[in-house]
């Protein structure tokens, strides 16, 4: 490979989380004909470096570039410090500011008494250093202490690279390790999965150590539960089902006396439980545990009932000039009177109501003043959408559990937990089929034993992204209040979203589902014609005032003809096409331009913005050499750098699984074939009740029939509902 030789001489850019570089380097010798004519002249170069010092020569190796905009750059592959061969250059790295307690003379002192092998000899023992004139004990051990701090990065970037990881990823691994990672890679490679992803560890495992070593045993045993748990939502496994992916995934088949005492380390490592011929991973087992106790102390609590309901009720009803039936009064009412109720219904049965008349008649009861019942009242969902959704309903604020939960990002843990409580003694939680087994219990060890805890969801919906089965189970345990909402409310006479949704859920579609109604239409279009179709369909609806704001495109997959990835270049260019007053940055094939319409994939609560918050490009600037983007989301405006671009994506078409939490006024639901492997029962019903005002499906009937009696989302395996039932029905407990 090509490379150069020289010393930095300026620092334009550098990342300090990853490490990116843009710097001035004067080169001074060569391979690369390109260059021939810049020795002793400075380029350009970017990369990724660990550190950066301008007394040291490095050897880069990379290739000359054109930058579409930046012009030439010298890309840096990987790089080295020179290595000090001559008695000159050992003398001038000796006496350079990073060697403390050692200038010029006493550089030369030592090189003419240690020779070149000066640095390798001091390392290893400073006394050396004793019988140079002029050095004492306290000096010899500052040049060696200052010897040793400037090689250990550098001695672990090599040793990192030998094994096989990229400058970026040894960079990465030794920004968050430090002097832990040498220590990190001779015992336990795998403790590097927090940062790089398993496979990789894996294969760099496999060409020092042997298939069936107890080290990789135990890691892959653990990443198997991981992808049982990732793909099925389970939180326990059987044995034959780890096994089994061990065999497939990893190609590890082992004998069963080996297999139990592998288990029996794991267990004593605290990293499994298992239970009754049942395999955990610890945090998920300890999650069900922490969940059955906290609820079973919150559930011991007591409130008085309401004895004037019925005129509070009417009153209320007046006021606000809503009917509510039986089913909603129903629901407030036990809302009020319980610790731990549970609210479930599909869309247009009321739900956002019967939220804002619980904060409503709480506030009254107690007498709150609007400062106090921000104090005394906590509104959380899963989701950025959905709590302003909350927020919008009740005049008050909401949050996501993340940011009231004060989650770090970095360390992944919480400032509210079980030593730490919050103080709201009132929490309503909204769209609770979102909220996997560990949000749900940090949730309960954040929040007070005495709190009432009202719970409002969809059953039915799509369950969390991550593992368990949280309001499934809770309902399914018959322990706690719930009430069911039935009755749906029509927005026309001639209104169908809601009855489609129920016919989904009950796979009982009507004769005429694909009739057009109010708020409803079905085009029947075959495959190829998908994308025009709903090209058409948006062209007419600008035509009819509507913008990419009021329009949202829900599609099960990414890839293929009809996929996000796809649909996506199709409305940037119908919605926001290029122009010469827009700003553009491409990263790698894909364009994002100012004011596109885009969708966050993590959670920041540092800028208030969350996994499926929907956004639009505001400016792209560059500072300094540096790219900026500002995405405006509903008034919060966030800064993103080049490097953060990864948690972005478009958002005129998104998944409906990224839809969850959130309403569109209108949605374009393509159905094809090609879908096949996500057409199933809960994710149609799931993204048809994303809707609010109106629903167009275009594609294949036959599909659309498939999929609605399609139960493909198997049940989770969970021990959730069993331990809260033994918990609380068996008498010594």
């Amino acid at each position: 490979m090509n490379y150069i030789k020289g010393k930095f001489r300026n620092i334009i850019y550098q990342n300090k989380e990853n490490g990116y570089t843009v710097a001035i380097f004067r080169i001074k010798e060569t391979n690369d004909i390109a260059l021939q004519n810049y020795l002793n002249k400075t380029v350009t170069i970017t990369g990724v470096f660990l550190d950066i010092n301008d007394n040291l020569n490095y050897i880069l190796k990379g290739e000359y570039i054109k930058h579409e905009r930046f012009g030439y750059q010298y890309k840096v592959e990987s790089y080295e410090k020179e290595e000090l061969k001559t008695e000159d250059s050992l003398i001038e790295y000796l006496s350079s500011p990073l060697i403390k307690g050692c200038g010029k003379t006493t550089a030369e002192k030592i090189v003419k008494a240690l020779g070149i092998d000066a640095i390798k000899l001091i390392k290893e023992d400073y006394q050396v250093l004793l019988n140079i004139g002029g050095l004492n004990e306290a000096k010899a051990k500052t040049i060696q202490a200052s010897l040793l701090e400037n090689s250990d990065s550098d001695d672990t970037l090599i040793k990192l690279k030998d094994l096989g990881f990229s400058i970026s990823e040894a960079t990465k691994i030794y920004k968050k390790y430090q002097e832990k990672t040498k220590y990190i890679i001779e015992c336990d490679l795998y403790a590097l999965n927090e940062i790089i992803d398993f496979n990789k560890l894996d294969n760099i495992f496999l060409k020092n150590h042997d298939s069936n070593d107890d080290i990789r045993l135990k890691a892959c045993i653990i990443e198997a539960m991981k992808r049982l748990s990732f793909t099925n939502g389970d939180t326990y496994y059987y044995e034959e089902e780890i096994t089994s992916l061990l065999k497939t995934d990893f190609t590890i088949i082992i004998d069963d006396i080996k297999l139990a005492e592998i288990f029996y380390t794991l267990e004593e490592e605290n990293k499994i439980v298992i239970q009754d011929n049942l395999y955990y991973l610890t945090e998920y087992y300890e999650a069900e545990s922490n969940i059955v106790e906290d609820l079973y102390l919150l559930s011991n609590n007591n409130i008085n009932p309401l004895l004037n309901f019925e005129e509070e009720i009417m009153t209320f009803s007046k006021n606000l000039n809503i009917n509510y039936n039986n089913d909603q009064k129903n629901a407030i009412k036990k809302a009020l009177e319980n610790k731990v109720t549970i609210i479930s219904g599909g869309p247009g049965t009321g739900k956002t109501t019967i939220i804002n008349a619980i904060v409503s008649m709480y506030i009254k009861m107690h007498h709150y003043t609007s400062l106090e019942s921000l104090a005394h009242i906590a509104l959380l969902a899963p989701t950025g959408r959905a709590s302003k959704k909350m927020s919008l309903a009740t005049g008050m604020k909401a949050q996501t559990i993340h940011r009231y939960l004060k989650w770090n990002k970095d360390s992944d843990t919480f400032a509210i937990n079980e030593y730490n409580k919050a103080p709201e003694d009132l929490i309503i939680v909204d769209e609770m089929s979102m909220i996997d087994i560990n949000l749900f219990s940090a949730l309960l060890k954040g929040i007070k034993s005495n709190v009432q805890l009202i719970m409002v969801g969809d059953v039915f919906q799509l369950p969390s992204v991550g593992p368990g089965l949280v309001l499934n189970d809770l309902i399914e345990s018959n322990l706690f209040t719930f009430c069911p909402l039935e009755q749906i409310y029509r927005q026309s006479a001639n209104s169908y979203i809601p009855y489609l949704a129920l016919e989904i859920k009950n796979k009982d579609l009507a004769p005429d589902f694909t009739i057009q109604k109010d708020d409803y239409n079905f085009l029947n279009v075959d495959a190829q014609n998908i994308k025009p179709m709903i090209k058409k369909i948006c062209l007419m609806s600008k035509e009819k005032g509507l913008n990419e704001n009021d329009i949202q495109v829900l599609a099960p997959m990414y890839k293929g003809e009809n996929g996000i990835d796809n649909l996506n270049i199709l409305l940037q260019e119908l919605f926001n096409p290029p122009i010469p007053t827009k700003k553009e940055l491409k990263i790698g094939e894909v364009t994002y331009r100012e004011h596109d319409k885009v969708l966050q994939l993590q959670n920041n609560p540092d800028c208030n913005v969350f996994n499926g918050d929907i956004g639009y490009i505001e400016k792209i600037t560059t500072i300094d050499g540096k790219k900026q983007i500002i995405i405006d989301f509903e008034g919060n405006k966030v800064e993103y750098k080049l490097e953060d671009m990864h948690e972005i994506k478009h958002a005129y078409a998104i998944t409906i699984h990224k839809s969850q939490g959130s309403e569109f006024p209108h949605v374009i639901l393509p159905i094809t074939k090609s879908y096949y492997r996500m057409l199933y029962n809960k994710l149609i019903y799931t993204g048809v009740s994303r809707a609010k005002k109106s629903l167009v499906i275009c594609g294949d009937a036959q599909s659309f029939i498939m999929a609605v009696n399609n139960d493909y989302a198997s049940t989770r395996k969970t021990m959730l509902k069993e331990r809260l039932m033994h918990k609380f029905l068996t008498p010594s407990s």
